[in-house]
C-alpha cells in the first residue's frame, strides 16, 4: 500500500458524509465541537486497549493490535471530520505542522 495522506482521508470522509447526509447532521463549525467530543471518546477506547492489555501486547498480539488499529482509524475519521468542519485543508495543516516541527526542533 502506498502512502495514505490527509487529502485521501478527507475525500473518503466527504464521501461518507455524503452517503449519510439524510441521517447525520451536516459538517459545520458548530458541529466541530461534537466531532471533537466523539474523537476524544475514541481516544479513550485506544487508551483502554493499552491499559487492559499493555503496550507489548498491542505490538505483538495480532487480535489486540487489530483492535488498536481499528480504534485509531476511528480517531482519524473524527479528526478528518473536524478538519472538514472548520474547512482546514491538507495544505494548511502541512504548513502549520512544519512550522510547529521547526519550533520544537529548536526548543531544547
Amino acid at each position: 500500500m502506498n502512502d495514505f495522506g490527509i487529502n485521501e482521508m478527507l475525500e473518503m470522509q466527504k464521501a461518507l458524509q455524503e452517503k449519510y447526509k439524510d441521517k447525520w447532521k451536516p459538517l459545520s463549525p458548530d458541529r466541530g465541537k461534537d466531532q471533537l467530543l466523539w474523537m476524544i471518546g475514541e481516544m479513550g477506547e485506544v487508551i483502554d486497549i493499552i491499559k487492559k492489555h499493555g503496550g507489548d501486547a498491542a505490538c505483538q498480539n495480532k487480535e489486540i493490535r487489530d483492535c488498536l488499529i481499528e480504534e485509531l482509524a476511528d480517531v482519524l475519521m473524527y479528526y478528518n471530520d473536524v478538519l472538514l468542519c472548520y474547512g482546514i485543508s491538507a495544505e494548511e495543516l502541512k504548513r502549520s505542522y512544519i512550522s510547529k516541527f521547526e519550533k520544537n526542533m529548536k526548543r531544547w
